[in-house]
């Protein structure tokens, strides 16, 4: 595929992949909701087992989990991306990574038929236009009895109110309410998200896998656009994240992002 062909957000994550990680590998809000990401990561998917990530970009929650022995196998959309993580990959054991969207991952070539479980992070789904072929091809490639755990944007973030009333951009404030797809930008390059609601992605699972829950991550720890303030006041930041380690399952309607939690049915 030329880049001429790509999705419009594959050009913009291949516009800042060389520097994605400099950016934001910097900002402590952002390793702080990595953080409780990964505390769901390593409860739902135990050592020795395979899981599939969706939308990993340059491989940082994959290595972090290949290292505590699991085996992934990396897709994202961006082929700059997936060649960074690869590079990062060499010479490591049990980590793989492949060009594929989230909706067709029945095109990938894979030397196993199905995974014991399944991941996104970081909104990576707030880029598809459905959900349905996702899930869908979820169902086909996690085992019955696997975990799926999906974070995306959420719909209601305080944080992001104030922030962004604070920078005077009022008119992002409230684009998280928005039914209909939001225009972003990334490198210079637009494209669009889309902030599903609870009840579109567990309608979508639905045929397939049951709902165990979900958590929000960045109730109280801001979201990345209070970088580079937050980042300098790390006190806080700490009193933020304990915050958020209490309260996220009650307040998750209100995190930046919500991690939801899925497991497949042995009869669908």
């Amino acid at each position: 595929m030329t880049s001429a062909e790509l999705p419009l957000s594959a050009l913009a994550f291949d516009t800042i992949a060389a520097t994605f990680d400099d950016r934001f590998g910097a900002w402590q809000s952002v390793a702080a909701q990595r953080r409780a990401v990964r505390r769901e990561l390593a409860q739902a998917f135990p050592p020795g087992v395979s899981v599939l990530e969706i939308g990993g970009g340059t491989g940082e929650d994959a290595i972090w989990l290949a290292d505590r022995g699991r085996s992934l196998l990396l897709t994202d959309i961006s082929p700059r991306m997936v060649r960074r993580a690869q590079a990062k990959f060499a010479g490591r054991v049990g980590l793989q990574a492949k060009v594929a969207a989230a909706e067709n991952l029945d095109a990938l070539d894979l030397a196993e038929d199905r995974f014991d479980g399944a991941f996104s992070n970081f909104a990576a789904l707030n880029c598809v236009r459905d959900l349905a072929p996702v899930a869908r091809n979820l169902a086909r490639l996690v085992r019955p009895g696997g975990n799926v755990i999906l974070v995306m944007f959420g719909t209601c973030c305080p944080g992001e109110w104030v922030v962004e009333a604070l920078r005077d951009r009022p008119g992002a404030m409230f684009r998280r309410f928005r039914r209909t797809p939001v225009p972003a930008r990334l490198g210079g390059k637009e494209f669009a998200v889309r902030y599903f609601r609870t009840a579109e992605l567990v309608s979508a699972m639905a045929p397939w896998f049951d709902y165990a829950g979900r958590r929000g991550i960045g109730v109280f720890v801001p979201p990345s656009a209070a970088e580079p303030w937050i980042t300098r006041h790390p006190r806080l930041l700490r009193g933020l994240e304990g915050l958020d380690r209490r309260l996220s399952k009650p307040l998750a309607g209100v995190g930046d992002h919500v991690l939801h939690r899925f497991v497949r049915r042995t009869d669908g």
